[in-house]
Formats: C-alpha cells, structure tokens, sequence
C-alpha cells in the first residue's frame, strides 16, 4: 500500500482538515504538557502522542481512501467514528454512570443513571491508556481485563472549570482497592463532605467541619429503631416513601432507614410508640479508619477530629498521626519504604517527624450514613482518584420487586418525576 501525506491530505474535506489541525495541536500541548509536568518520561508521552495522532490519521484515511472499496465500509466508517468520537468524549468531557448501590439514598436511588462531568474539575489523562472502548474494567462475555498495562503514565489533570467544594457530589476511584491501576479501580459516587485543609468530626451522627455544623443532605437517612404496637403495612410504608427496613422481633419493631421527612411521615401513623435514632457511641471500632481503636477510639458517629491534608502541608507526625497518614505517605504518594516501628514513622530506615504532602485529598461520605462503605471506613481519597462531578439523572427506573415480591413492567418502574433532576 503506497504512502504519500500530501496525496492524502488532499482528499480529506475541508472540515476534517481542520479538525484533524486542532486535534494535532491539542495533542502537542498534551504531549508539552506530560512531558513537563509529570515523571512519564519521553517514550511514554511520545507513545501517548503519536497512538492518538495514528488513530485519528487512519479512520479518515478508511473514510476518504478505503471505505467505498470494502464490503459494509460504511458500517465500519460509522463503527469507527462512534468508537473515536465516544473515547473522546467520555475520556476528556462526559460520562454516563449508574448508582448501584444505596448508599446515597435517598438523594441518588439504586436505578438512576447519571452524567458526570470531567470537565468541571478538568479531565484526567488516561493513565491507563490501552483500553477496550466503553469497558471500563472487565471484557463483556469473555472476562478478562479490559486494558493493558504495558503503557501506564503518571497522574495529570487538565485545568477544569472549578474546584471540588463542600458538599459536591463526587464520583471517584475506589482508594482501598489496589490490583487494579489508579484509573481502573471500582467507580463510587459519595458526597464530598470535607475538601483539603478542613478538619472534620462528628458527634453523635452530626458533622462539623472547622468547628461548624455542616448542613446535612435534604434526602439523606439515618437508621432509627421504631417502636410499635402493630405490625406496620408494606403498602403504607411504601406510599411514604420508606423502602428499606428490617422487623425486629426482640425489640418490638424494626429497623428503619428513613429521611427527616419520612420520620414526619411516619410518627403520624397509628401504632407507632417511638422513633430513636440509632447511634454509635465512640469505642473500640477496628473497622473505622485509621483502624487502631486502642490510640483512636472512634465510630461511624462519634469520629474525630481528623485533618484532611492539602499539597505543601507539612505534616507534624505524632503516635496519632503517623497511622492515619500512613496509606497517603506509603501507598498513595509512593513512599513504600514508609514504616511505623513502635512510636517512629520511618522511610527506608531513616526517622521522619514530618512529612510534605504533594497532593489534595478529600474525605466523602455517602447521604444514606449507615448503609455506606466511605472515608470512615477507608480513609482519605487523594485527587488523582477523582473522576468528575455528577451533574443530572438523564433516566430512573426502580428495581424490580424492590417492595417485596410485586412484580412491575419495564414502563410502570420508570420514575418520570426524576428525570432530568440536576443533582445537589
């Protein structure tokens, strides 16, 4: 097959030359700026540039050269302009996503498919960057990863339009999982409750951040023991809105998951004798970061204080201290010869007092507070983790026999109040 660029170049339209001009420059500031402002080195940024120029090059060449001579070029031509035009999208402005769980009732339910926003916070070079188009980890029906770790570049972000603020509705990379790369880890969606440089605690299920209340989620849940004198109506229940509860026998009544407002609700029903909610008092809780109970006694309602550390602090480390900022120092920074032996933070064998921190970190946690798996339990996620900001539901549809063995059709599960709802 013969080569000739100024051939080529000639039939392409006047529009695609122009695009493939600012595509090209695009990737040389890219290619500039990886260079520049990471550790990936020459040959990583080079691949990275000239796999993006290439992919680009070819499917016009298909389009121009190739298409009308191939049996279903035109297949192939849109095929290949929905690959290119989706890894593009999805990679530097906006991706679909799906709550899967509840952690973030009843702000986000279980069925709401969402779009996130990379450009808000500015999108993250793919650090992972030979992947199988629209499979994030594992290969469909075959299994397998879905992308290969031969080519891995460092961390770096394109300027984006805003910073993370209190109480923005974050999707990011799960820390604690790590045999997966950074950008191939589980996506979770919390609420980020605390950004660098606040101190965070809470007392009996209230957060304060620097020592001020936090306002909470309009939709979020607490658990409350409910106390009645009857056996409570599933119908009922569900016309207020409260789908997730347990009976219990022995404390004569059960176990809710409810919002203030399905508290109202239900306080109004006959049978009910109390409503308490439910709340951990500060002790011996291994499961909550920084899991040493016996120096930090904390809960999942009684927790704190804790720093959340911002780029250029210089962290003073303590008998406290030196544990909770050992993931950041050891795993998320690099520092795998980070060792705590008895009241001494060491790395590679040399005492350390302190430590500067070279990325922003946030503590999330999710609107439903005892249903969710967050930063109480895992700690801090650092910024190269983040994905982008959840911006509106584009569809909701309930899950199938979630009040119990009820069965809908696929129409009648379609929550149509929830559509196009902008997420607070």
């Amino acid at each position: 097959m013969k080569f000739n660029f100024k051939e080529d170049w000639e039939l392409l339209s006047k529009r695609a030359a122009i695009f493939y001009m600012v595509f090209t420059v695009i990737n040389i500031l890219t290619f500039i700026l990886l260079l520049t402002q990471t550790e990936c080195g020459f040959i990583s940024a080079l691949v990275y540039f000239v796999f993006w120029q290439v992919a680009i090059w070819v499917y016009y060449m298909f389009r121009y050269k190739f298409r009308k001579k191939v049996s279903g070029g035109e297949w192939i031509d849109a095929a290949m302009f929905a690959i290119i035009a989706a890894t593009l999208i999805r990679t530097f402005f906006i991706e679909a996503y799906q709550i899967p769980t509840s952690s973030m009732e009843k702000s986000l339910l279980r069925g709401d498919f969402l779009f996130v926003s990379k450009a808000n916070y500015g999108p993250r070079i793919p650090m992972t960057p030979i992947s199988f188009p629209f499979v994030h980890q594992e290969l469909p029906f075959v299994g397998g990863k879905a992308y290969s770790e031969a080519l891995q570049l460092p961390y770096y972000r394109l300027p984006g339009i805003q910073k993370i603020k209190n109480n923005d509705v974050v999707v990011f990379n799960y820390p604690g999982e790590d045999d997966r790369p950074v950008d191939k880890k589980t996506n979770y969606i919390k609420r980020c409750i605390a950004i660098p440089g606040d101190s965070l605690k809470i007392v009996n299920g209230i957060v304060y951040i620097n020592g001020k209340r936090a306002d909470a989620a309009v939709h979020g849940q607490m658990s409350y023991q409910v106390t009645t004198s009857t056996v409570l109506d599933r119908k009922v229940l569900e016309k207020i809105d409260i789908s997730e509860y347990g009976y219990n026998e022995y404390a004569g009544g059960y176990e809710m998951w409810i919002t203030p407002k399905n508290k109202q609700e239900l306080a109004k029903l006959p049978g009910i004798v109390e409503i308490v909610p439910k709340i951990d008092k500060a002790g011996k809780h291994p499961e909550i970061f920084p899991n040493i109970p016996e120096v930090l006694p904390w809960s999942r309602d009684n927790y704190g204080t804790i720093y959340i550390p911002k780029k250029g602090d210089v962290l003073k480390l303590d008998k406290a201290n030196m544990w909770t900022y050992k993931e950041l120092i050891q795993k998320y920074e690099g520092n795998t010869g980070y060792r705590i032996v008895g009241d001494k933070a060491m790395i590679d064998g040399k005492e350390i007092t302190e430590y500067e921190v070279q990325m922003d970190y946030y503590f999330m946690m999710g609107d439903n507070r005892h249903r969710s798996a967050d930063s109480r339990y895992w700690g801090f996620v650092p910024e190269d983790h983040v994905v982008g900001k959840a911006l509106f539901i584009w569809m909701s549809i309930e899950q199938d026999k979630i009040y119990g063995n009820r069965k809908k059709n696929i129409f009648s599960r379609i929550r149509w109040s929830r559509l196009f709802n902008r997420i607070h």
